[in-house]
Protein backbone atom coordinates (compact mmCIF):
# COMPACT_ATOMS: atom_id res chain seq x y z
CA UNK A 1 0.00 0.00 0.00
CA UNK A 2 1.61 3.18 -1.50
CA UNK A 3 -0.31 5.29 1.33
CA UNK A 4 -2.07 4.18 4.73
CA UNK A 5 -3.48 6.44 7.47
CA UNK A 6 -4.21 5.59 10.83
CA UNK A 7 -6.57 7.73 13.10
CA UNK A 8 -5.09 11.24 11.98
CA UNK A 9 -5.87 14.04 14.16
CA UNK A 10 -5.02 17.70 13.94
CA UNK A 11 -5.67 20.59 16.01
CA UNK A 12 -5.18 24.35 15.87
CA UNK A 13 -5.04 25.49 19.21
CA UNK A 14 -7.72 24.26 20.78
CA UNK A 15 -10.44 23.37 17.85
CA UNK A 16 -9.83 20.16 16.47
CA UNK A 17 -9.73 20.23 12.58
CA UNK A 18 -9.54 16.93 11.51
CA UNK A 19 -10.90 13.79 14.15
CA UNK A 20 -9.61 10.46 13.52
CA UNK A 21 -9.27 10.04 10.01
CA UNK A 22 -8.11 6.78 8.54
CA UNK A 23 -7.53 6.06 4.39
CA UNK A 24 -5.24 4.35 2.36
CA UNK A 25 -4.18 4.42 -0.85
CA UNK A 26 -3.10 1.91 -3.58
CA UNK A 27 -0.63 2.23 -6.09
CA UNK A 28 -1.87 3.66 -9.68
CA UNK A 29 -5.27 4.33 -7.76
CA UNK A 30 -6.93 7.65 -7.45
CA UNK A 31 -8.70 8.86 -4.56
CA UNK A 32 -10.20 11.43 -4.02
CA UNK A 33 -11.11 13.74 -0.76
CA UNK A 34 -14.30 15.90 -1.02
CA UNK A 35 -16.12 18.39 1.57
CA UNK A 36 -16.95 22.22 2.20
CA UNK A 37 -14.78 24.57 2.62
CA UNK A 38 -13.20 24.40 6.48
CA UNK A 39 -13.43 20.28 6.38
CA UNK A 40 -9.93 19.68 7.14
CA UNK A 41 -9.27 18.92 3.62
CA UNK A 42 -5.75 20.76 2.91
CA UNK A 43 -5.04 19.88 6.95
CA UNK A 44 -4.44 16.47 5.75
CA UNK A 45 -2.64 16.99 2.61
CA UNK A 46 -0.19 19.25 4.81
CA UNK A 47 0.17 16.52 7.25
CA UNK A 48 0.95 14.24 4.64
CA UNK A 49 3.62 15.93 3.82
CA UNK A 50 4.95 17.26 7.35
CA UNK A 51 4.16 20.59 6.27
CA UNK A 52 1.88 21.93 9.54
CA UNK A 53 2.54 25.01 10.93
CA UNK A 54 4.51 24.76 13.89
CA UNK A 55 1.12 25.88 16.18
CA UNK A 56 -0.95 22.85 15.01
CA UNK A 57 -0.70 19.36 16.60
CA UNK A 58 -0.94 16.14 14.64
CA UNK A 59 -1.07 12.32 16.08
CA UNK A 60 -1.66 8.95 14.52
CA UNK A 61 0.30 7.39 11.85
CA UNK A 62 1.10 8.23 8.35
CA UNK A 63 2.94 5.20 6.34
CA UNK A 64 4.46 5.99 2.76
CA UNK A 65 5.32 3.23 0.51
CA UNK A 66 5.54 0.88 3.69
CA UNK A 67 7.60 3.65 6.14
CA UNK A 68 6.26 5.38 9.06
CA UNK A 69 6.77 9.16 8.69
CA UNK A 70 4.76 10.88 11.39
CA UNK A 71 7.33 12.74 13.95
CA UNK A 72 10.22 12.90 11.25
CA UNK A 73 12.24 15.91 11.59
CA UNK A 74 12.73 18.47 8.92
CA UNK A 75 15.96 16.84 7.72
CA UNK A 76 14.08 13.59 7.35
CA UNK A 77 11.37 15.39 5.49
CA UNK A 78 13.50 17.00 3.46
CA UNK A 79 14.61 13.90 2.06
CA UNK A 80 11.17 12.45 1.27
CA UNK A 81 9.38 15.45 0.01
CA UNK A 82 9.68 15.54 -3.80
CA UNK A 83 10.99 12.07 -3.70
CA UNK A 84 8.93 9.44 -1.75
CA UNK A 85 5.42 12.23 -1.76
CA UNK A 86 4.99 14.68 -3.75
CA UNK A 87 2.63 17.97 -3.87
CA UNK A 88 1.01 19.50 -6.67
CA UNK A 89 -0.33 22.90 -5.74
CA UNK A 90 -3.53 24.52 -6.55
CA UNK A 91 -1.79 27.96 -7.04
CA UNK A 92 1.35 27.80 -9.42
CA UNK A 93 2.11 31.69 -9.22
CA UNK A 94 2.71 31.02 -5.80
CA UNK A 95 4.40 27.74 -5.83
CA UNK A 96 7.10 29.39 -8.59
CA UNK A 97 9.79 31.62 -8.34
CA UNK A 98 8.95 34.65 -10.51
CA UNK A 99 12.14 35.73 -11.01
CA UNK A 100 13.47 32.43 -12.57
CA UNK A 101 12.99 30.64 -15.96
CA UNK A 102 10.37 27.33 -15.12
CA UNK A 103 13.29 24.80 -16.96
CA UNK A 104 15.76 26.14 -14.09
CA UNK A 105 13.57 25.97 -11.60
CA UNK A 106 12.31 22.18 -12.14
CA UNK A 107 16.20 21.34 -13.02
CA UNK A 108 16.40 22.19 -9.76
CA UNK A 109 13.81 20.17 -8.29
CA UNK A 110 15.51 17.35 -10.53
CA UNK A 111 19.22 17.82 -8.84
CA UNK A 112 17.54 17.68 -5.22
CA UNK A 113 17.43 14.16 -5.40
CA UNK A 114 19.62 13.12 -8.11
CA UNK A 115 22.13 15.21 -8.24
CA UNK A 116 24.01 17.64 -10.86
CA UNK A 117 24.26 14.85 -13.81
CA UNK A 118 22.24 15.26 -16.93
CA UNK A 119 19.14 17.59 -14.33
CA UNK A 120 19.16 20.11 -17.51
CA UNK A 121 18.40 17.41 -20.29
CA UNK A 122 16.20 15.38 -17.32
CA UNK A 123 14.20 19.20 -16.74
CA UNK A 124 13.74 19.34 -21.02
CA UNK A 125 12.35 15.84 -21.48
CA UNK A 126 10.10 16.28 -18.05
CA UNK A 127 8.70 19.61 -19.88
CA UNK A 128 8.11 17.64 -23.01
CA UNK A 129 6.26 15.02 -21.38
CA UNK A 130 4.17 17.30 -19.93
CA UNK A 131 3.58 18.55 -23.26
CA UNK A 132 5.16 21.96 -22.87
CA UNK A 133 7.64 23.02 -25.80
CA UNK A 134 11.35 23.12 -25.78
CA UNK A 135 11.37 26.83 -26.47
CA UNK A 136 9.75 27.58 -23.04
CA UNK A 137 12.21 26.27 -21.01
CA UNK A 138 14.22 29.30 -20.33
CA UNK A 139 10.43 31.07 -19.94
CA UNK A 140 9.52 33.02 -16.74
CA UNK A 141 5.67 31.74 -14.74
CA UNK A 142 4.40 35.32 -16.17
CA UNK A 143 4.83 34.27 -19.33
CA UNK A 144 3.26 31.08 -19.15
CA UNK A 145 -0.29 29.89 -18.79
CA UNK A 146 -2.18 29.07 -16.14
CA UNK A 147 -2.33 25.47 -17.50
CA UNK A 148 0.84 25.55 -18.86
CA UNK A 149 2.16 26.47 -14.76
CA UNK A 150 0.09 23.77 -13.71
CA UNK A 151 1.68 21.57 -15.80
CA UNK A 152 5.16 22.36 -15.03
CA UNK A 153 4.08 21.67 -11.23
CA UNK A 154 2.79 18.23 -12.37
CA UNK A 155 6.30 17.56 -13.98
CA UNK A 156 8.35 18.38 -10.84
CA UNK A 157 5.25 16.37 -8.89
CA UNK A 158 6.12 13.24 -10.89
CA UNK A 159 10.16 13.80 -11.48
CA UNK A 160 11.08 11.11 -9.28
CA UNK A 161 8.07 8.64 -9.40
CA UNK A 162 7.21 9.04 -6.23
CA UNK A 163 4.91 6.91 -4.12
CA UNK A 164 2.46 9.46 -3.33
CA UNK A 165 1.41 12.42 -5.26
CA UNK A 166 -1.42 14.72 -3.22
CA UNK A 167 -3.06 17.29 -5.50
CA UNK A 168 -4.55 20.08 -3.57
CA UNK A 169 -7.45 21.96 -6.19
CA UNK A 170 -4.85 21.33 -8.52
CA UNK A 171 -6.57 22.56 -11.64
CA UNK A 172 -9.85 24.93 -9.60
CA UNK A 173 -7.83 27.93 -11.32
CA UNK A 174 -8.21 27.06 -15.28
CA UNK A 175 -11.17 27.27 -17.76
CA UNK A 176 -13.17 23.51 -18.08
CA UNK A 177 -11.58 22.50 -21.25
CA UNK A 178 -7.80 23.13 -19.93
CA UNK A 179 -9.19 21.59 -16.56
CA UNK A 180 -10.09 18.36 -18.46
CA UNK A 181 -6.92 17.83 -19.88
CA UNK A 182 -4.57 18.81 -16.75
CA UNK A 183 -6.46 16.28 -14.95
CA UNK A 184 -6.14 13.45 -17.54
CA UNK A 185 -2.90 14.25 -17.63
CA UNK A 186 -2.07 14.13 -13.73
CA UNK A 187 -3.90 11.21 -13.62
CA UNK A 188 -2.53 9.37 -16.17
CA UNK A 189 1.62 10.14 -15.12
CA UNK A 190 0.14 8.93 -11.60
CA UNK A 191 -0.73 5.38 -13.09
CA UNK A 192 2.12 5.16 -15.70
CA UNK A 193 4.93 5.71 -12.68
CA UNK A 194 2.75 3.24 -10.15
CA UNK A 195 1.70 6.53 -7.78
CA UNK A 196 -1.02 6.74 -5.40
CA UNK A 197 -2.62 10.09 -6.39
CA UNK A 198 -4.94 11.60 -3.39
CA UNK A 199 -6.97 14.46 -5.21
CA UNK A 200 -8.61 17.44 -2.73
CA UNK A 201 -11.24 18.51 -4.63
CA UNK A 202 -14.78 20.33 -4.57
CA UNK A 203 -15.32 19.59 -7.94
CA UNK A 204 -17.98 16.72 -7.91
CA UNK A 205 -17.54 16.02 -11.95
CA UNK A 206 -14.34 16.50 -11.73
CA UNK A 207 -14.30 13.79 -8.71
CA UNK A 208 -17.06 11.73 -10.40
CA UNK A 209 -14.81 11.09 -13.69
CA UNK A 210 -11.19 10.51 -12.54
CA UNK A 211 -11.31 9.13 -9.02
CA UNK A 212 -11.49 5.08 -7.92
CA UNK A 213 -12.99 5.53 -4.52
CA UNK A 214 -14.05 9.22 -2.95
CA UNK A 215 -13.55 9.83 0.60
CA UNK A 216 -16.34 12.40 2.15
CA UNK A 217 -14.71 14.69 5.01
CA UNK A 218 -16.76 17.22 6.90
CA UNK A 219 -15.96 18.40 10.56
CA UNK A 220 -13.20 16.37 10.26
CA UNK A 221 -14.75 13.19 10.11
CA UNK A 222 -15.08 10.53 6.70
CA UNK A 223 -18.55 10.11 5.99
CA UNK A 224 -21.11 10.09 2.97
CA UNK A 225 -20.61 12.36 0.83
CA UNK A 226 -23.07 15.84 1.24
CA UNK A 227 -25.34 17.31 -1.13
CA UNK A 228 -24.02 20.35 -3.20
CA UNK A 229 -25.58 23.55 -2.03
CA UNK A 230 -25.82 26.42 -4.88
CA UNK A 231 -26.71 29.75 -4.81
CA UNK A 232 -30.26 30.90 -5.64
CA UNK A 233 -29.56 34.45 -5.83
CA UNK A 234 -29.85 36.61 -9.28
CA UNK A 235 -29.71 40.07 -9.55
CA UNK A 236 -31.37 42.41 -11.67
CA UNK A 237 -29.40 44.26 -14.55
CA UNK A 238 -28.65 47.51 -13.57
CA UNK A 239 -27.66 50.30 -15.85
CA UNK A 240 -24.36 51.27 -16.04
CA UNK A 241 -23.07 54.80 -14.41
CA UNK A 242 -20.48 57.03 -15.36
CA UNK A 243 -17.27 55.03 -16.01
CA UNK A 244 -14.87 54.26 -13.47
CA UNK A 245 -12.88 52.38 -15.52
CA UNK A 246 -12.11 53.12 -19.02
CA UNK A 247 -9.59 50.60 -21.12
CA UNK A 248 -9.31 51.54 -25.04
CA UNK A 249 -7.20 50.11 -27.40
CA UNK A 250 -5.11 48.24 -24.87
CA UNK A 251 -2.10 46.18 -26.51
CA UNK A 252 0.85 43.96 -24.54
CA UNK A 253 3.56 41.91 -26.16
CA UNK A 254 5.41 39.34 -23.52
CA UNK A 255 8.10 37.43 -24.09
CA UNK A 256 7.21 38.03 -27.62
CA UNK A 257 4.01 37.08 -27.95
CA UNK A 258 1.24 39.55 -28.30
CA UNK A 259 -1.20 38.89 -24.86
CA UNK A 260 -3.32 42.05 -25.51
CA UNK A 261 -3.96 43.62 -29.41
CA UNK A 262 -6.39 46.46 -28.63
CA UNK A 263 -8.77 45.11 -25.99
CA UNK A 264 -11.10 47.98 -25.02
CA UNK A 265 -14.40 47.71 -22.00
CA UNK A 266 -15.54 50.53 -19.78
CA UNK A 267 -16.95 49.61 -15.92
CA UNK A 268 -19.75 52.03 -14.72
CA UNK A 269 -20.52 52.92 -11.51
CA UNK A 270 -21.86 50.48 -9.23
CA UNK A 271 -21.37 48.26 -12.41
CA UNK A 272 -20.46 44.42 -12.16
CA UNK A 273 -18.74 43.36 -15.93
CA UNK A 274 -17.73 40.08 -15.99
CA UNK A 275 -14.54 39.31 -18.71
CA UNK A 276 -14.29 35.40 -19.48
CA UNK A 277 -11.97 33.43 -22.06
CA UNK A 278 -9.98 30.71 -22.48
CA UNK A 279 -6.76 29.68 -20.23
CA UNK A 280 -3.85 31.98 -21.86
CA UNK A 281 -6.40 34.64 -23.37
CA UNK A 282 -4.61 37.76 -21.43
CA UNK A 283 -7.68 38.00 -18.72
CA UNK A 284 -5.02 38.55 -15.75
CA UNK A 285 -2.95 40.80 -17.77
CA UNK A 286 -5.43 42.61 -18.78
CA UNK A 287 -5.88 43.49 -14.81
CA UNK A 288 -2.14 43.90 -13.94
CA UNK A 289 -1.99 46.54 -16.83
CA UNK A 290 -5.09 48.20 -14.92
CA UNK A 291 -3.71 47.54 -11.34
CA UNK A 292 -0.14 48.96 -12.59
CA UNK A 293 -1.57 52.46 -12.84
CA UNK A 294 1.06 53.41 -15.58
CA UNK A 295 1.64 53.68 -19.47
CA UNK A 296 0.66 50.81 -21.10
CA UNK A 297 2.67 49.30 -24.06
CA UNK A 298 -0.26 50.85 -26.52
CA UNK A 299 -3.28 51.97 -25.75
CA UNK A 300 -4.86 54.09 -23.03
CA UNK A 301 -6.17 53.31 -19.48
CA UNK A 302 -8.59 55.66 -17.33
CA UNK A 303 -9.25 56.09 -13.54
CA UNK A 304 -11.58 57.81 -12.38
CA UNK A 305 -11.21 60.19 -15.09
CA UNK A 306 -7.44 60.04 -14.60
CA UNK A 307 -5.27 59.33 -17.96
CA UNK A 308 -2.78 56.53 -16.67
CA UNK A 309 -0.01 57.87 -19.19
CA UNK A 310 -0.10 61.22 -17.03
CA UNK A 311 -0.29 60.35 -13.60
CA UNK A 312 2.26 61.64 -11.24
CA UNK A 313 2.69 59.85 -8.02
CA UNK A 314 0.70 61.17 -5.61
CA UNK A 315 -2.20 60.92 -8.00
CA UNK A 316 -0.96 57.23 -8.85
CA UNK A 317 -0.91 56.75 -4.76
CA UNK A 318 -4.24 57.94 -4.39
CA UNK A 319 -6.03 56.21 -6.98
CA UNK A 320 -4.49 53.13 -5.46
CA UNK A 321 -6.73 53.39 -3.06
CA UNK A 322 -9.69 53.80 -4.46
CA UNK A 323 -9.15 50.79 -6.87
CA UNK A 324 -8.52 47.01 -5.20
CA UNK A 325 -7.68 43.28 -6.18
CA UNK A 326 -9.16 40.22 -5.13
CA UNK A 327 -6.92 37.55 -5.91
CA UNK A 328 -8.24 33.70 -6.84
CA UNK A 329 -6.01 32.47 -3.88
CA UNK A 330 -6.09 34.11 -0.69
CA UNK A 331 -3.29 32.03 0.73
CA UNK A 332 -1.16 33.79 -1.41
CA UNK A 333 -2.29 37.04 -1.28
CA UNK A 334 -2.06 36.96 2.89
CA UNK A 335 1.06 37.16 4.83
CA UNK A 336 1.31 34.02 6.45
CA UNK A 337 3.16 35.53 9.94
CA UNK A 338 0.74 38.02 10.38
CA UNK A 339 -2.68 37.81 12.01
CA UNK A 340 -5.79 38.51 10.53
CA UNK A 341 -6.21 41.95 12.15
CA UNK A 342 -2.54 42.97 10.68
CA UNK A 343 -3.51 42.15 7.45
CA UNK A 344 -6.11 44.48 7.94
CA UNK A 345 -4.82 46.88 9.14
CA UNK A 346 -1.80 47.30 6.97
CA UNK A 347 -3.01 48.99 3.99
CA UNK A 348 -4.68 51.61 6.20
CA UNK A 349 -1.48 52.38 8.01
CA UNK A 350 0.83 52.67 4.61
CA UNK A 351 -2.38 55.01 3.19
CA UNK A 352 -2.13 57.03 7.21
CA UNK A 353 -5.93 56.35 8.02
CA UNK A 354 -6.32 55.02 11.39
CA UNK A 355 -6.48 51.61 12.06
CA UNK A 356 -7.43 51.11 15.55
CA UNK A 357 -10.62 49.52 16.01
CA UNK A 358 -11.11 48.87 12.22
CA UNK A 359 -10.36 45.13 12.23
CA UNK A 360 -13.98 44.15 13.95
CA UNK A 361 -15.61 46.23 11.87
CA UNK A 362 -14.12 44.67 8.61
CA UNK A 363 -14.36 41.24 9.62
CA UNK A 364 -18.14 41.98 10.24
CA UNK A 365 -18.63 43.46 7.16
CA UNK A 366 -18.08 40.52 5.47
CA UNK A 367 -19.75 38.08 8.01
CA UNK A 368 -16.81 36.97 10.24
CA UNK A 369 -16.63 36.63 14.14
CA UNK A 370 -14.33 39.91 15.48
CA UNK A 371 -12.33 37.47 17.55
CA UNK A 372 -10.62 35.97 13.71
CA UNK A 373 -8.31 38.58 14.26
CA UNK A 374 -5.83 37.26 16.75
CA UNK A 375 -5.55 33.97 13.95
CA UNK A 376 -3.25 33.50 11.15
CA UNK A 377 -4.44 33.07 7.74
CA UNK A 378 -3.09 29.19 7.65
CA UNK A 379 -5.37 28.47 10.58
CA UNK A 380 -8.71 29.46 8.59
CA UNK A 381 -10.77 27.67 6.05
CA UNK A 382 -10.25 28.88 2.20
CA UNK A 383 -13.52 30.36 2.85
CA UNK A 384 -12.74 32.49 5.44
CA UNK A 385 -9.20 33.41 3.91
CA UNK A 386 -11.34 34.91 0.79
CA UNK A 387 -13.37 36.77 3.20
CA UNK A 388 -10.63 38.40 4.85
CA UNK A 389 -9.04 39.24 1.45
CA UNK A 390 -12.38 40.82 0.53
CA UNK A 391 -12.18 42.74 4.62
CA UNK A 392 -8.89 44.01 3.25
CA UNK A 393 -10.02 45.08 0.19
CA UNK A 394 -12.56 47.26 1.58
CA UNK A 395 -10.52 48.33 4.48
CA UNK A 396 -9.77 51.58 2.18
CA UNK A 397 -13.56 52.13 1.34
CA UNK A 398 -12.62 51.66 -2.88
CA UNK A 399 -15.25 52.26 -5.35
CA UNK A 400 -13.73 49.78 -7.97
CA UNK A 401 -12.89 46.33 -7.29
CA UNK A 402 -10.91 43.83 -10.05
CA UNK A 403 -11.60 40.32 -8.78
CA UNK A 404 -9.69 37.42 -10.36
CA UNK A 405 -11.35 34.40 -10.11
CA UNK A 406 -12.45 35.15 -6.80
CA UNK A 407 -14.15 31.75 -6.01
CA UNK A 408 -12.63 29.11 -8.22
CA UNK A 409 -10.87 27.96 -5.41
CA UNK A 410 -13.76 27.33 -2.90
CA UNK A 411 -15.91 24.51 -3.15
CA UNK A 412 -19.23 24.80 -3.52
CA UNK A 413 -21.00 25.97 -0.76
CA UNK A 414 -18.08 28.76 0.04
CA UNK A 415 -18.52 29.85 -3.64
CA UNK A 416 -22.42 30.25 -3.00
CA UNK A 417 -21.45 32.18 -0.03
CA UNK A 418 -19.12 34.24 -1.59
CA UNK A 419 -20.99 34.93 -4.26
CA UNK A 420 -23.73 36.46 -2.32
CA UNK A 421 -21.48 38.47 -0.17
CA UNK A 422 -19.95 39.91 -3.20
CA UNK A 423 -24.07 40.82 -4.16
CA UNK A 424 -24.84 42.16 -0.40
CA UNK A 425 -21.75 44.63 -0.93
CA UNK A 426 -22.20 45.62 -4.45
CA UNK A 427 -25.34 46.80 -2.85
CA UNK A 428 -24.68 48.55 0.13
CA UNK A 429 -21.08 50.01 -0.69
CA UNK A 430 -22.58 50.84 -4.66
CA UNK A 431 -19.18 49.37 -5.51
CA UNK A 432 -18.20 48.96 -9.65
CA UNK A 433 -16.55 45.60 -10.15
CA UNK A 434 -14.43 43.84 -13.12
CA UNK A 435 -15.03 40.30 -12.70
CA UNK A 436 -12.45 37.57 -14.30
CA UNK A 437 -13.91 34.47 -14.13
CA UNK A 438 -14.45 31.12 -16.63
CA UNK A 439 -17.23 29.78 -14.19
CA UNK A 440 -20.52 30.78 -16.22
CA UNK A 441 -22.73 30.04 -13.37
CA UNK A 442 -20.84 33.05 -11.12
CA UNK A 443 -21.06 35.29 -14.27
CA UNK A 444 -24.69 34.62 -14.41
CA UNK A 445 -25.18 35.25 -11.21
CA UNK A 446 -23.15 38.46 -10.52
CA UNK A 447 -22.39 40.35 -13.85
CA UNK A 448 -24.49 42.65 -15.44
CA UNK A 449 -22.97 41.86 -18.36
CA UNK A 450 -20.17 39.22 -19.82
CA UNK A 451 -17.45 40.73 -21.91
CA UNK A 452 -15.57 37.38 -23.97
CA UNK A 453 -11.36 38.10 -24.30
CA UNK A 454 -10.17 36.28 -27.57
CA UNK A 455 -7.10 36.74 -29.64
CA UNK A 456 -6.41 39.24 -27.90
CA UNK A 457 -9.33 41.21 -28.19
CA UNK A 458 -12.63 42.31 -26.29
CA UNK A 459 -15.78 40.58 -28.41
Amino acid sequence: MNLRVRDLRISYGNAQVVKGVDFEAAAGEVVALTGPSGAGKSAIALALLGLLPRDARASGEIHVAGTPVHGLDDRAWSRLRGSRIALVMQDPLAALTPVRGVGSQLAEAVRVHAGRAGARERAARLLEMVGIPADRYRAYPAELSGGMRQRVLIAMAVAHRPAVVVADEPTASLDPDVRERTMDLLCGLCREAGSALLLISHDPGLVARRADRVLALREGVLGDPAPVQHSGLRLRVRPTGNPVLSVSGLGCVLDGRKVLDGASLEVGAGEIVGLSGASGAGKTTLLREVLRLGPPQAGRIVVYGRDTRTLQPAARRALRARMQPVFQDPRAALDPVMTVGQSLAEPLRVHGRPADGRAAELLARVGLPADLAGRRPGALSGGQRQRVAIARALALDPGLLLLDEPVSALDARAKAEIVDLLSELRTALDLACLLVSHDEDVLTTLADRTLLLRNGKIQ
